[in-house]
Parts: C-alpha cells; structure tokens; sequence
C-alpha cells in the first residue's frame, strides 16, 4: 500500500467506519482490518491523533464510559451531523477524483 495515499484518505477511513455507530479506539482499528481484508491496519501512532483531530474539527465527538463486557472506562467516538456533512463531502471528492483518474488509464 502507498503510504502516501493511506495518509491523506485515513480521516475519509475513520469518519466512514463511525458512520455504523459510536466506537472505541481498539474496535474502529478492528473494524477497518476486518472490512478490508487486512489492507488497512490501523496502529495508535496514527489512529488517535487523527481521532484527536477529528474531534477537534466537531466531526467526532468523544465520551468517556465502560466498555458493555465491563471493565475501565474507555473513549468512546461518535460522528457528529458536521462530521457525517464532511463524510458526504469527501466521499463526493473521492469519486470525482477516482473518475477523472480512471479516464487517464
């Protein structure tokens, strides 16, 4: 994987996975692996400052509480309406973008 190509679409990544429901740091690193076979692996050095970032642009949103099988609390993230309207945004940008490439092929 270009890793050029995986930095600039992670925030795309991540606000796509919380769009399924509010998650904690651990599952959203999970779901990715899972819903792309392995492709995209998702490690802390880059996962929580770019949910740092989120949550500071008003896209995530971020509480702290038990995880259901119990145990310490953990940061749960949940898309905002601002971060599912950015979400829409980028996803439109993507395809354009992935057209007009493909034209060139």
């Amino acid at each position: 994987m270009e890793a050029n190509l995986f930095k600039g679409n992670l925030d795309l990544i991540v606000l796509s996975v919380l769009e399924g429901g509010e998650r904690y740091g651990l599952e959203i690193g999970k779901e990715v692996d899972a819903r792309t076979d392995g492709y995209f692996t998702l490690n802390a050095g880059s996962l929580y400052p770019a949910l740092h970032r989120l949550e500071k642009q008003g896209w995530v949103l971020a509480e702290e509480k038990a995880p259901p099988r119990g145990g310490p609390q953990v940061r749960y993230y949940t898309l905002t309406s601002t971060g599912a309207a950015e979400l829409k945004r980028r996803r439109d940008a993507y395809q354009i973008f992935d057209q007009a490439l493909r034209a060139l092929w």
